[in-house]
């Protein structure tokens, strides 16, 4: 396999891969032209994004800075939105849903690290999907971890680490992110 091929799986890989390397420069020239867009130039912004994201199903704003890793491993579905400074480390595959909402500053981390020390020391890395359902609130500065899926109609508060899958219908908040109580 391929480093880019083990990272995608989520399987330890290098990161200084020269492909991977590559990318992400290639990710970082987008987003640094992005994140210069005035808000008149909403076609360029939408050229953009369309060339950083994986997919984009219907209609989305995005208000920059954004950053990320890659930008082809992020999907996203109809009535997305993003308000300002979000992170996406999208080593793994980032899926979201419809309507799905997020507050400034939010950030998705599927990029992880070796709990063992000496492949820690190795510097290779590993990545977790994150997946979030439709219909999702998630407030500024919320934090959510590798490897968590968000159901659908869930409302995450501002400044919330996600750290476990969050069942649907339902409001979380704190740090470890618990559940406070259902929404209708």
């Amino acid at each position: 396999m391929t480093e880019k091929e083990k990272m995608l799986a989520g399987e330890l890989y290098a990161s200084w891969d020269n492909e991977l390397v590559h990318e992400r420069s290639r990710a970082r020239q987008i987003t640094y032209d992005l994140n210069r867009t005035k808000d008149t130039e909403t076609h360029y912004r939408e050229q953009l994004v369309t060339s950083l994201f994986g997919s984009i199903e219907g209609d989305y704003s995005l208000e920059p800075p954004f950053y990320c890793d890659y930008g082809y491993n992020i999907h996203v579905g109809d009535g997305f939105y993003a308000n300002f400074n979000c992170v996406f480390l999208d080593v793994c595959k980032i899926t979201i849903g419809k309507r799905v909402m997020m507050g400034p500053g939010v950030q998705l981390y599927t990029a992880t690290h070796p709990m063992d020390r000496d492949t820690r020391a190795s510097g290779l890395e590993l990545g977790r999907p994150i997946t979030i359902g439709d219909d999702v609130w998630i407030g500024g500065g919320a934090i959510i971890n590798p490897g968590v899926t968000i159901g659908d109609n869930v409302v995450i508060g501002s400044g919330a680490v996600v750290t476990k899958d969050v069942p649907s219908d339902v409001f979380v908040g704190g740090n470890p992110a618990k559940v406070i109580r259902s929404v209708e």
